[in-house]
């Protein structure tokens, strides 16, 4: 393989790239003041947290540290094209399984712990078709030998 072939990236690795950056952005900022409002109820975990990011989106400190891990493994696995494939299409799969999650808990349940509210929600669904879409449409162009997945 030559020195250009190896730096090439596929469409889907680029993608897994990105999303695994602002994933990874989005748990760092979910840290700071100012960013995140109500900064000062902050909780490690639990609907309790009034802090949102951006004023919208309710976090705590598991929430952030969630969104960390998954921009981290997001880089990892956008270093191969089948890796990229799996994230995206196993983070679509999750985030359709946390939209879910959100729709049947109550918000003030104690079963809320990342915690999650109705933007929360909103964007899940939203991750979800994006992250599976992409992923499926990307991913049957660049892992070799598949035409069709």
């Amino acid at each position: 393989m030559s020195r250009t072939e190896h730096a090439t990236r596929t469409p889907v690795q680029t993608v897994a790239l990105l999303f695994g950056a602002v994933f990874l952005l989005v748990g760092i900022a979910g840290f700071i003041p100012g960013v995140t409002t109500n900064y000062d109820t902050l909780m490690f975990a639990g609907h309790h947290s009034e802090a949102k990011l951006l004023g919208l989106f309710q976090v705590s400190i598991l929430h952030n540290i969630v969104h960390l891990g998954f921009g981290v493994a997001g880089l990892a696995l956008a270093r191969t094209a089948r890796g990229a494939y799996l994230y995206l299409v196993g983070g679509g799969v999750i985030y359709l399984v946390l939209w879910l999650y959100g729709l049947l808990i109550g918000h003030d349940s104690a079963a809320n712990f990342v915690p999650l509210n109705t933007a929360d929600n909103w964007l899940h669904l939203f991750l979800a078709v994006a992250m599976l879409g992409l992923g499926l449409a990307l991913g049957r162009r660049s892992l070799p030998g598949r035409t069709s997945m």
